[in-house]
């Protein structure tokens, strides 16, 4: 059995009212100084919030200047926003970019070491300031994970993975994803699902992971479509939420293969939101590794409900048609050619995924640059 390493946040808060937990709890730490990184949209709901630190006599300093996917140039700017407040804390309420960016400012505060260092050499010290996530979308799981993945001055994503990244708590509140829009929640749901689906599947799978990748399935594969449909639905919100954060306690020990390597590039080139370009790309990677793993894609494909009682390389094929099915009915696009991807980009796509090995070497099937290209050309028609 291969060695894997499990470092999770020391508290996990899931369910109603999290975020007042959070709060709560806060109070009790003696800090005085809380930088958060949140969201436009959920700014008002979160400084209301935490008007019992200011009653408390804690500083809050808010910033929501990440909109988007973060850069290493956002980073340093928030990094010199937390500095100059002086904060002792920090907290990341929003998706998985607000709270990766939240992350790498928490462990960087009153630090000299540089990016650079960073990222060839690791982390010089520990974190010294309090950090807590709270996401506002089910799709990352950062808020449990050691990952926080940044662009970089080439436009490539880079992952930086630490330990000192994992928060000292996360707070899981489905409430606060009830009013994200269907796409969204469609496009990071099944981002979500390829978190968990790609850690069972993995080269170096685990039986301790196993556990809660296959549940993660089940959950949004059963629920996601409910939650697309009425974001209000609080059974359906609670279930992709637990499954989301299933998929980031998976990402530490195991992480994911093939579909996020190649998705990445897609988001690069034509500026698709991460968790749309998995979503293009997941049934046609696990179509390619079938033959590989059958036993593991038929477990996966009966998780998602699939009632197919021939091989496990038939019951492992009907999986690949149920996730495919799922991401059309949730309204996101069915393959490249309805995300309007040209057909002459595939040989330039291939060529990038071949520079996420990081990924590619956990993938249970070897993908060579012409299996990458054949995948993307796959991935223009149905399953």
């Amino acid at each position: 059995m291969n060695r894997i390493q499990i470092i999770y946040p020391k508290k996990v808060v899931f369910g109603d009212d999290s975020l007042g937990q959070f709060v709560d709890d806060y109070l009790r730490l003696f800090h005085k100084r809380l930088y958060v990184v949140t969201i436009p949209p959920v700014r008002a709901r979160v400084e209301d919030a935490l008007r019992p630190l200011a009653a408390a006599g804690v500083e809050v300093c808010i910033n929501t200047d990440i909109l988007g996917e973060p850069t290493f140039g956002d980073f340093e700017k928030l990094v010199g926003e937390a500095n100059a407040f002086d904060a002792d804390s920090v907290a990341g309420i929003g998706g998985g970019s607000a709270m990766d960016t939240a992350k790498l400012v928490a462990v960087q505060l009153r630090s000299e070491q540089t990016l650079d260092d960073i990222l060839e050499n690791g982390f010089h010290r520990k974190r010294a300031a309090y950090l807590a996530c709270l996401p506002t979308t089910a799709g990352t799981g950062s808020e449990v994970s050691p990952n926080a993945i940044f662009v970089n001055n080439e436009g490539n994503k880079v992952g930086v993975i630490s330990p000192e990244l994992v928060p000292d708590a996360a707070y899981v509140d489905p409430e606060l994803t009830k009013d994200v829009p269907p796409a969204v929640t469609a496009a990071t749901g099944i981002d979500a699902l390829a978190h968990c689906l790609e850690a069972y599947t993995n080269k170096y799978a685990h039986p301790v992971t196993d556990l809660v990748a296959l549940e993660g399935i089940r959950l949004i594969g059963q629920f996601l479509y409910r939650a697309c449909v009425d974001g209000t639905d609080e059974e359906a919100r609670s279930a992709v939420a637990l499954g989301s954060m299933y998929g980031g306690m998976c990402l530490g020990p195991v992480n994911t293969a093939g579909v996020h390597a190649l998705a990445y590039p897609l988001s690069k080139e034509f500026h698709l939101p991460h968790g749309l370009s998995v979503a293009l790309l997941l049934p046609y990677v696990m179509e390619y590794n079938l033959v590989e793993a059958p036993e593991r894609y038929a477990a996966v494909a009966l998780a998602l409900g699939s009632r197919e009682t021939g091989s496990a390389l038939s019951v492992a094929r009907s999986g690949a048609a149920l996730v495919s099915s799922l991401i059309k009915s949730c309204g996101l696009p069915g393959n490249l050619a309805e995300a309007n991807v040209p057909l002459e980009a595939v040989g330039k796509l291939a060529d990038q995924a071949m520079q996420v090995q990081r990924l590619l070497k956990n993938n249970p099937r070897n993908i060579n640059r012409d299996d990458a290209e054949s995948i993307y050309t796959s991935a223009f028609g149905e399953i």
